[in-house]
């Protein structure tokens, strides 16, 4: 039976390089894969996926729009996919992770998605959310704070070097904006007694 898989973390611990190589793993082995990434998130190129240490592929772009699950069911009925990968899983609608869900159950194809737990105030993203509750399989990717313990939370970093506690859940951005820190740390920030410098 196909399963859903979460793989979560803070930012900065490897998600989607964990993700191309997994990829790399299905396709070395003469097995068809589909990639799918937020089209939010265009740092680097868009329509793709590309890791801080320099590995890239090409993605199908999502918004909140997108009917993942036909377009997987669709791309199935041209040639067999084995496997389905997401990437920025956190920008994902409930209702495509219901789609990916479909896509296990009904389709028979497994899916692993990749995203942020939480956001820099620390509550849960709604696609976060919603694998949580679904998903078979739930993988913590470690990150390490300044400290050197488990990074669990993200903290916005504003022009003056301290922790941002307002604003919209979602503004793009790399360690230009954002640090992975532990929860002392990150309470710490959020109540100006840590200041983060800005790269």
């Amino acid at each position: 039976m196909a399963k859903l898989y979460f793989y979560y973390a803070s930012m900065n611990a490897g998600k989607s390089t964990t993700l191309l190589q997994a990829d790399f793993n299905y396709r070395e082995r003469g097995m068809r894969t589909m990639l799918f990434t937020a089209a939010i998130d265009d740092r680097f190129a868009a329509r793709t996926i590309t890791s801080r240490i320099g590995l890239a592929m090409p993605a199908i772009a999502f918004d909140g729009a997108t009917d993942i699950g036909a377009c997987v069911a669709e791309e199935n009925d041209r040639a067999k996919v084995d496997c389905v990968l997401v990437d920025e899983a956190q920008f994902l609608t409930p209702e495509q992770v219901a789609q990916l869900a479909w896509v296990c159950d009904v389709v028979g194809i497994p899916v692993l998605a990749y995203g942020l737990r939480t956001d820099f105030q620390g509550a849960l993203f709604p696609g976060s959310a919603r694998l949580l509750a679904v998903a078979d399989s739930l993988v913590e990717i470690k990150s390490v704070c300044l400290c050197g313990r488990k990074a669990t939370m993200n903290a916005r970093i504003g022009a003056d070097g301290r922790a941002a506690s307002e604003g919209a859940q979602t503004e793009i951005g790399g360690n230009d904006r954002y640090v992975a820190l532990c929860r002392r740390h990150f309470a710490e920030a959020l109540a100006g007694t840590l200041v983060l410098a800005r790269d």
